[in-house]
């Protein structure tokens, strides 16, 4: 079975949309949305949920009102201002460190296992998805991530699947770096504007740095001739071979309006593009591409 994670430098690339794109070819193959802080797959492939699990991650501290005596020494200890004056905990400032523990007299404040979302198994007409939802303001994307990838490799061993997509995270922070773990490649989605020049080549050293082979892709080709020369001649030095190029088209946009992919929207347009880039990557992963 082979691990395929889709990433790019910068958000708006069009890396979901070619996920989406990508997975209605080919053979048995798991998906997971790793992008949990701006989950959007789901509005393309529009998954019918069958798991659903609560997310823990952290602490957050709470105060006992029968046994709070309101003595203020937890406010005066926080120093994230967390403690509001009826000495209730403001979640949104709680940064989980048990100070306020360590210090009240009454033993009123405890800390409890942080809520921080959900995870998901949800079929598509494409096969499982292993998804999730980040609460809003919640941190440890990173763990989740691991969760996310970590079940859906589980689902791809147990139906015998000969492959997982990855719908990483924009970047080059914590969660890009969660769902780069034991992946065999890595498919490079860029764009010829300067801030997405600058940003794959980041996450192409990042890719480096863990020695994992990379793939990439040139989107919304068109926009600017010079830049897509540089990405060109970026990925030639760097042997990243690109598996193709995909015009810049208002098929994406009119596509994920109608809930599809492009390939189904457009056919016989960026469908057939997006064939031809499969079975270049198919041929590069070394997997059946029927």
């Amino acid at each position: 079975m082979k691990q395929l994670v889709v990433i790019s430098g910068k958000g708006g690339t069009g890396k979901t949309s070619i996920t989406a794109a990508l997975a209605g070819f080919g053979p048995k193959k798991v998906l997971a949305d790793c992008d949990v802080d701006a989950a959007d797959l789901h509005l393309v492939l529009h998954p019918k949920k069958l798991e659903s699990i609560d997310f823990y991650s952290g602490q957050l501290a709470t105060i006992d009102p029968d046994l709070c005596i309101q003595c203020g020494i937890c406010a005066d200890h926080c120093r994230f201002d967390a403690i509001s004056r009826d000495f209730s905990i403001i979640k949104e400032h709680c940064e989980g460190c048990g100070v306020c523990e360590f210090v009240c007299p009454q033993g009123a404040a405890i800390m409890e296992e942080r809520m921080c979302g959900y995870q998901y198994v949800s079929e598509t007409r494409f096969g499982t998805m292993v998804h999730a939802e980040l609460g809003i303001g919640e941190e440890n994307s990173g763990k989740l991530v691991t969760s996310v990838r970590k079940r859906a490799k589980e689902i791809a061993e147990e139906q015998g699947a000969e492959m997982v997509i990855v719908d990483g995270s924009p970047g080059v922070g914590c969660p890009v770096i969660a769902s780069l773990s034991d992946v065999d490649a890595c498919l490079l989605v860029a764009e010829p504007t300067v801030s997405a020049v600058h940003d794959v080549k980041r996450v192409h050293e990042l890719t480096t740095h863990f020695k994992i082979p990379c793939v990439a892709v040139i989107n919304k080709c068109g926009v600017n001739p010079d830049l897509e020369n540089e990405l060109r001649e970026f990925c030639k030095e760097s042997n990243v071979p690109v598996l193709g190029s995909l015009a810049y088209d208002t098929a994406f946009t009119e596509a994920q309006i109608h809930g599809q992919t492009v390939a189904e929207y457009a056919p016989d347009g960026l469908g057939k593009d997006i064939a031809g880039m499969w079975g270049r990557l198919a041929q590069y992963l070394e997997i059946s591409g029927e």
